[in-house]
């Protein structure tokens, strides 16, 4: 008899489940990188012109379409967001008295 694949029940957050340190935080500016990518995509910017348009050299734009988001603050994510015509608006609200903590999550529209 064959057992079956072994696997583990996601959280929904990946950097949680991978134990890295602040993983709410981890996973907003992955989303964030997403977005960016997306736009470039859309608007077919090359990394030469995206980083023209965003203030940084073409090397840091490969790295942040590549997932490397090491040195990119969440401030700098959003402000690179708005430099390729996003709107951006922070939400802070009361958390339900159901949840201890309060957390943080990218919503994209």
């Amino acid at each position: 008899m064959r057992s079956g694949p072994k696997f583990t029940a996601s959280s929904g957050n990946v950097f949680r489940d991978l134990e890295v340190a602040q993983p709410e935080e981890a996973l907003a500016k992955a989303e964030l990188v997403a977005r960016i990518a997306d736009i470039i995509a859309r608007k077919k910017l090359t990394q030469a012109a995206a980083a023209k348009l965003l203030g940084v050299d073409q090397p840091k734009v490969s790295a942040l379409l590549r997932g490397r988001m090491a040195g990119f603050s969440t401030e700098r994510l959003i402000r690179f967001l708005t430099l390729l015509g996003s709107d951006v608006q922070i939400v802070v609200r009361d958390r339900p008295r159901s949840r201890a903590p309060g957390h943080l999550e990218v919503i994209t529209a």
